[in-house]
């Protein structure tokens, strides 16, 4: 259970200086009554100590006024983001309702909270957070910017605090979420400061090794690497000033986090990664002068410091695909240091941090082309003064083209809008998109046609007898699915074709008839089939009878014979009546006789009902094209029956049992001494009767066996099947 909140004296010191600065930082923004509000329902949380610490023990209260300090210092966030933060964990421990909030605080704060409340749900769906379809539904599910921008802080703050706990299985977890999730985000919202602190927090909490290691080679202080790269600048500056052109210059050192990935990325040690120093000279000039001048900076720096020419980048003279133009050379300066310089202009620069060469883009984090100018927005207003005001109207209208649904295990996949329940199917399996018959969203039972909402879970439910139909091809959004469909119904189309095709010559053999191919071709046109794959899957449906087909084969195969002998026309008065010939097995047409020595047919004895000699039988064309024989009281019957009745063949045995068969007996009574013995006896009495395996199962004094025996016919079986009733003890024997 966690612990009841109470407050250390450090917590209450370091609360109430945070308090009073938040305050002097929003009070222009707060609303009469506000600090009055919020104080109350703070204190009244302290006093009764309802909320719990987190699983790293920290308190919550302090760690929303840390986060509420951070938004306020680096973001920039007033009163309405700083409010829904302080009164989040009475929200979350069930303290206080957002509707309560609404009330109190207005619509703006109330909707922050619900905000944060949807992407906790989001959370417990187990998501893959690593994935960019989960940054993107987060996007896309905040409603309010500001919801996300309350994350990174959250999550920034958390990883500040969590540096000596003893929980290190969450601290993992905490730390994959700031490096796959977290820092990407504010990556693309232009928070570099706090992405590269989340890198560098998440590599050591990580790879802990690694984040001591290098910083241990970068031993100087931060101090003196600025003073390096001044040195490094001020010639620069000079000879630029001199040559009579307009710039600034920044300068930075590489992230610990970065020059990991460097050394990572091209297999070197520390000291082989060059540029642990960058600057960057964006010069100010009209667009008509941008390559001279650029080249002309280049040139100067060039001439002071030496180049490495293998790392020469020229993304003026040509541009990046994406429009990002910029020139990058490394450099050999004092003290032996490398130094990567980047030259660009005012409108390189903001083309590459704001537009569609944003900086995140070139450096390889994905996204969707919709986000690019909406990211840039965000931005723009977060670097303006009136920013934060425009953001309380700000709603997000990302993705309205897309949407994201979650897999039972958390794995999230974006589907276009009208996206259904076949689609997802089909995106996962093909087998699973064919057996479809709807599934659940959020526990909730659907059919196959219901469409996809951002956020849903779905799991797939499936029948062995369902198989894609023709009016899928409209209930499906992707071309992926349709695709699939339409495969899946062309080989359905082949697999009946043949079934037909193989039927129709099982018929001809029961009719005592030789298929000649090439009178059948002939046929098939005369019927006005232009494709032989309609004709034999008109016989499939249904729609042609084969009969029918065998007649008019029969007419077409003596139509071109001459008239002579047995063919010369007889008056029917001369006809007399062979009543002889009537027999039952004459008048019953196609039916399967079950015999030995039979030849041509590949049959089976279904194991399902194991049928023997005498048993009343059917028989059952299979796919593969060979028949399994299964009684008529067998369990599949009925189904086999309902579903596949054009594959249903009437069968029969053939003069008397000849061979032996295995069935298997349960016999359940009382488990009493000697039942197991007196059974075998039974058998062994019967030279006839071979007992191939028995298997016994007694609990709670009651007796359950499976005996399997080599039987002749049914008749035999029904006499062994008396006998053992007889066993004392013996309740019940039946044939399975």
């Amino acid at each position: 259970m966690a612990e009841r909140l109470e407050f250390t004296t450090q917590e209450k010191e370091e609360t109430l200086e945070l308090y009073q600065h938040i305050r002097e930082q929003i009070a222009p923004t707060l609303a009469e009554g506000d600090e009055a509000h919020m104080r109350q329902l703070l204190m009244k949380t302290i006093e009764n100590r309802q909320v719990n610490r987190d699983v790293f023990g920290l308190n919550p209260i302090l760690l929303s006024f840390q986060t509420a300090q951070l938004m306020v210092d680096e973001i920039g966030l007033k009163r309405d983001g700083v409010l829904a933060v302080l009164l989040r964990p009475n929200v979350e421990q069930g303290l206080l309702t957002v509707d309560e909030v609404r009330s109190q605080f207005g619509e703006s704060v109330a909707r922050i909270l619900h905000g944060l409340q949807r992407i906790q749900e989001l959370y417990q769906k187990n998501p893959v957070v690593e994935s960019e379809n989960f940054r993107n539904l987060l996007l896309s599910f905040a409603e309010d910017m500001r919801v996300i921008l309350i994350m990174l802080a959250d999550r920034v703050n958390l990883m500040r605090q969590i540096r000596d706990t003893e929980n290190l299985e969450a601290q993992h977890e905490v730390s994959q979420e700031a490096a796959y999730l977290y820092a990407p985000l504010a990556h693309k919202l232009g928070l570099y400061k706090l992405k590269s602190e989340l890198e560098d927090l998440s590599l050591k909490y990580l790879e802990h090794d690694a984040y001591y290691h290098i910083k241990g080679k970068l031993s100087e202080t931060k101090q003196s690497r600025d003073a390096y790269i001044e040195r490094f600048i001020q010639p620069i500056s000079q000879r630029l000033t001199e040559a009579g052109l307009r710039f600034h210059i920044k300068g930075r050192t590489k992230s610990i986090h970065s020059i990991w990935q460097k050394m990572k990325k091209q297999h070197c040690a520390f000291e082989g990664v060059y540029d642990l120093f960058a600057i960057r000279i964006i010069i100010d000039t009209p667009q008509e002068k941008e390559k001279i001048h650029c080249w002309q900076a280049f040139a100067l720096v060039t001439s002071m410091y030496q180049p490495n020419p293998k790392r020469l980048r020229d993304w003026l003279s040509v541009p990046k695909s994406n429009g990002y133009e910029s020139l990058h050379i490394t450099v050999l300066g004092p003290e032996q240091k490398w130094v990567e310089v980047q030259i660009r202009t005012e409108r390189m620069d903001e083309v590459a941090e704001r537009g569609v060469a944003a900086h995140w883009r070139y450096k390889g984090v994905k996204s969707e082309s919709g986000l690019d100018d909406w990211l840039t927005n965000i931005r723009s207003m977060l670097e303006t003064s009136d920013g934060l005001e425009a953001m309380d109207q700000f709603k997000m209208e990302l993705y309205e083209d897309e949407v994201f649904v979650f897999t039972p295990k958390g794995d999230l996949y974006k589907f276009p809008k009208g996206a259904t329940v076949l689609d997802f199917a089909y995106h996962i399996h093909s087998k699973l998109g064919n057996t479809c018959v709807g599934a659940r969203i959020n526990s909730k039972v659907v059919t196959l046609r219901q469409q996809l909402q951002s956020g849903d879970q779905v799991e797939i439910m499936t029948a062995t007898n369902q198989k894609p139909k023709q009016d899928w091809l409209n209930i499906v959004k992707t071309s992926r699915a349709k695709s699939k469909i339409r495969l899946a119904l062309k080989e359905t189309q082949v697999k009946e074709s043949l079934f037909a095709k193989e039927t129709l010559e099982r018929k001809f053999k029961n009719r005592k008839l030789e298929m000649d191919e090439s009178v059948m071709q002939l046929l098939i046109r005369k019927l006005g089939f232009k494709e032989v794959s309609d004709f034999y899957r008109q016989i499939s449906s249904g729609e042609l009878d084969a009969g029918h087909v065998i007649d008019r084969y029969i007419e077409l195969q003596q139509g071109d014979q001459p008239v002579t002998g047995n063919n010369v026309a007889e008056s029917a008065a001369n006809f007399v009546l062979d009543e002889s010939r009537l027999s039952t097995n004459a008048i019953q047409d196609d039916v399967l006789v079950i015999d030995r020595n039979l030849k041509g047919i590949d049959y089976q004895l279904a194991r399902c009902c194991q049928p023997i000699y005498g048993d009343s039988v059917f028989g059952f064309v299979t796919v593969s094209g060979g028949i399994k024989i299964h009684r008529e009281d067998c369990p599949n019957a009925p189904e086999l029956k309902k579903r596949f009745g054009y594959r249903i063949v009437r069968a029969k045995w053939s003069g008397k049992g000849s061979s032996q068969y295995a069935i298997t007996l349960r016999v359940i009574g009382n488990d009493d001494i000697g039942i197991v013995n007196n059974l075998t006896s039974i058998i062994s009495k019967d030279e006839k009767l071979v007992l191939r395996s028995i298997n016994i199962d007694s609990h709670d004094g009651l007796f359950n066996g499976n005996l399997t025996i080599m039987i002749d016919d049914n008749t035999r079986l029904e006499s062994l099947m008396k006998k053992l009733r007889t066993v004392k003890g013996v309740k019940q024997v039946m044939r399975i």
